[in-house]
C-alpha cells in the first residue's frame, strides 16, 4: 500500500452514500472533469489502501480494490462514506499558465501589495459560485485577479487585495441601504 503523504497528495474524489444495494457509491470528483477520476487509476486513501473507480452513471461508480474485488454490497459501501481518494501530486498533468491545484495554493504565504505578512493560504474553498481562499488569520478573499493579482509559484507566495468592506442595513422586507 502506498503511503498517505498530506502534504503532498491531492484530493481527486470523496466516496459518498451508497447507490443501491450492490456496492455501487456515489462519488464526488473533485476535479474539474469527473471522467478524469477514472483516467487516474490507481487511488489512494489516507489509509494507504489503493482503489480504482469505474463510473457506471453520472455521480455513481464501482470500486475496485487493489486486489480486483469490487464492493460486495451496500453494507461494504457504507462503510466507506467520506473516504477520500488522493493522487501523489507529480501524477498531476501540468496546468496552464494563470492555473493552479488548489493544493498548490495551500500553504503559500500571503502578503498585501506593501509585503506585509497577511498570513498563510489554509484553505481553497470552491462552492461551485467562485473560489475564495482562507488565510489562516481569519481572512477570507475571493481567488480574482482583483483579490489575489499575483501568485508566485517559485517564492510559495500570494498578492492579496483584501475587498472593500460592504455593510448593508435594514432588512428584507423593507428598505435596504448599501454603504462601502
Amino acid at each position: 500500500m502506498p503511503p498517505f503523504k498530506p502534504d503532498s497528495d491531492v484530493l481527486i474524489a470523496t466516496i459518498g452514500r451508497p447507490h443501491g444495494v450492490r456496492g455501487l457509491v456515489h462519488l464526488h470528483a473533485a476535479t474539474d472533469d469527473p471522467a478524469s477520476v477514472e483516467m487516474f487509476g490507481a487511488l489512494h486513501d489516507e489509509r494507504g489502501v489503493v482503489w480504482t473507480a469505474s463510473w457506471v452513471s453520472p455521480g455513481v461508480a464501482a470500486l475496485t480494490d487493489a486486489q480486483g474485488n469490487t464492493l460486495p454490497d451496500r453494507t461494504a459501501a457504507e462503510r466507506l462514506v467520506n473516504r477520500r481518494l488522493y493522487v501523489a501530486r507529480e501524477l498531476l498533468p501540468a496546468v496552464e499558465e494563470d492555473e493552479f491545484y488548489h493544493a498548490d495554493l495551500i500553504g503559500m504565504t500571503a502578503v498585501s501589495e506593501d509585503g506585509e505578512v497577511l498570513g498563510t493560504v489554509s484553505i481553497v474553498h470552491d462552492y461551485g459560485a467562485g473560489v475564495s481562499i482562507e488565510i489562516d488569520r481569519g481572512l477570507i478573499v475571493p481567488f480574482t485577479l482583483a483579490c489575489v493579482p499575483h501568485v508566485d509559484l517559485a517564492h510559495r507566495r500570494v498578492t492579496v487585495v483584501p475587498p472593500v468592506e460592504v455593510e448593508v442595513e435594514g432588512d428584507l422586507d423593507g428598505e435596504v441601504q448599501v454603504r462601502t
